[in-house]
């Protein structure tokens, strides 16, 4: 193996596991927090719904099935919806208004108060969903941030924020899988037989 590959991988692995070693240390009680908002949510009867772009909205694709499929154990389907996977209609509001839209128009269609909006930015700036996290908590929804820059505008607008802060995307990524797996056990365990 190429001894720059090898030191790459090592580098690699080692931000990986700070990161880790960071959320256990700082982010338990956000990720407890949010995972207790969704179940509230949930249990009045709201739905989650999960926004973000490129990888963030494969990550909102995933959590939705981790939903309303199953994590881990047998229950009811829960309500969740990723806003990034209806073509027509992203197309057709990126068309007619702006892209900066896409999101922030489907919030206004479909959320409402007791809902969650789960929005996922690494860099915490991105302008459709920062449009669609002002949007859900102008209607009375809760907003849960999942960042990769702290201190960033959408940590500013959510209720909830969990900041992997790294500047590698692909870190933050990582790292808010690992938390949104964590979330989806926990919520889940609170449905089982229900």
């Amino acid at each position: 193996m190429d001894e720059d590959a090898r030191k790459q991988i090592v580098e690699t692995i080692e931000i990986h596991k700070k990161m880790v070693a960071e959320l256990q240390q700082n982010c338990i009680e956000t990720i407890a927090v949010a995972a207790e908002a969704i179940v509230k949510a949930l249990k009045k009867n709201g739905t989650v719904y999960l926004c973000g772009n490129g990888g963030s909205a494969a990550d909102a694709q995933h959590i939705a099935s981790e939903l309303v499929g199953r994590f881990r154990r047998e229950r009811k389907a829960l309500p969740a919806v990723a806003l990034s996977t209806d073509t027509s209609i992203i197309t057709s509001i990126a068309n007619d208004y702006a892209y900066e839209n896409v999101f922030a128009r489907q919030v206004e269609a479909l959320v409402k108060k007791g809902d969650i909006l789960w929005a996922f930015s690494t860099s915490g700036s991105s302008a459709n969903v920062i449009a669609a996290a002002e949007s859900a908590r102008s209607k009375g929804a809760c907003v849960l941030a999942f960042t990769g820059r702290a201190n960033s505008k959408l940590e500013q607008i959510a209720d909830i924020c969990f900041c992997a802060n790294d500047e590698s995307t692909a870190r933050s990524q990582e790292t808010h899988q690992l938390a949104y797996h964590i979330i989806c056990d926990l919520v889940e365990q609170n449905f089982v037989n229900s």
